[in-house]
C-alpha cells in the first residue's frame, strides 16, 4: 500500500466464531478487509492467527455492544460493513414453548440485529458509505414446525432491513439480507442421519450448502460491485424456498 491509499474497510461480524459467521471472517479477511468478530465465547486462534480481532459481546447488552464498538473502532477504525449473523435457537412445538423461549430468540436473532445495525450506521452516514448484510435464513419465508420464534425473528429481518435501506439509501448504506437454506454447520451435526436425510432430499440441489458459499455471498453485498442493490433478500438455499 502506497503513503497516500486509504486503509482497508473495517468488517464486523457477529456470531464469528463458528459456523456462517467464521466463514465470512475468513472471507472478508482474504479479500483485504480488516475484520472484527464478537462472540460469547472465545475466538478460534485460526482466526485471530489470520489477523482477526476477537470480542467477547452479548449482543443483547446494549452496553456490551457499545463497548465492543468502541474497542473496534480505538484498534481498527471505524466499522464500514456490518455482518449481523448471530443467533440462537430454541426450538418447540407452539403449544410447548415458553414465552421465555419465544423472547429469547427475538432478542438475539432479531433485537439485537437492530442494535448492532443502529450502533453500526451513525459512523457510516459519517462516511456516506455503508453495507449492512443480515443474516436470516429460508425458514424466514416458509416457516417450520417446531420453529415458531426462529422463524419470527428471521422474517423480522426482512422487515427491519428494508426499513432499514429506505431510511440511509440517501447516505450511501446498502441494507440487505442472506437467507440460507440448510447449511452444514455444528446445528446440523446435531440432527440423526434421517433427519438430515430428509432435510437434503427436499432440497432441489440435492445437497446441503456449505459456509463458506454463504461468505462469497456476503463479500459481494459487501464490495463496491454491489453498491446499487440495497432492500434485497437474497436466497443461498439450494432452491428450497422456491414457491409452489
Amino acid at each position: 500500500m502506497t503513503a497516500d491509499a486509504a486503509p482497508a474497510r473495517v468488517a464486523l461480524v457477529t456470531g464469528g466464531s463458528r459456523g456462517i459467521g467464521a466463514a465470512c471472517a475468513r472471507a472478508l479477511t482474504d479479500a483485504g478487509y480488516r475484520v472484527a468478530v464478537t462472540a460469547r465465547g472465545e475466538t478460534p486462534a485460526e482466526l485471530t492467527a489470520s489477523g482477526v480481532l476477537g470480542i467477547r459481546c452479548d449482543i443483547t447488552d446494549s452496553a456490551a455492544v457499545e463497548a465492543a464498538f468502541t474497542e473496534i473502532e480505538e484498534k481498527l477504525g471505524s466499522v464500514d460493513i456490518l455482518v449481523s449473523n448471530a443467533g440462537i435457537t430454541r426450538d418447540g412445538l407452539v403449544l410447548r414453548m415458553s414465552d421465555d423461549d419465544f423472547a429469547a430468540v427475538i432478542d438475539t436473532n432479531l433485537t439485537a440485529g437492530f442494535r448492532v445495525a443502529k450502533r453500526a450506521v451513525k459512523s457510516m452516514m459519517r462516511g456516506r458509505f455503508g453495507r449492512i448484510v443480515f443474516i436470516s435464513s429460508v425458514v424466514g419465508s416458509i416457516g417450520q414446525a417446531g420453529q415458531a420464534n426462529y422463524a419470527a425473528s428471521k422474517a423480522g429481518l426482512v422487515g427491519l432491513s428494508r426499513s432499514l435501506a429506505k431510511e440511509f439509501a440517501s447516505r450511501g448504506v446498502t441494507v440487505n439480507v442472506v437467507a440460507p437454506g440448510p447449511i452444514s454447520t455444528d446445528m446440523l451435526g446435531e440432527l440423526t442421519d434421517k433427519q438430515r436425510a430428509a432435510i437434503t432430499d427436499s432440497v432441489p440441489l440435492g445437497r446441503t450448502g456449505t459456509p463458506e458459499e454463504i461468505a462469497a455471498t456476503v463479500v459481494f453485498l459487501a464490495s463496491d460491485g454491489a453498491a446499487y442493490i440495497t432492500g434485497a433478500v437474497i436466497p443461498v438455499d439450494g432452491g428450497l424456498g422456491m414457491a409452489g
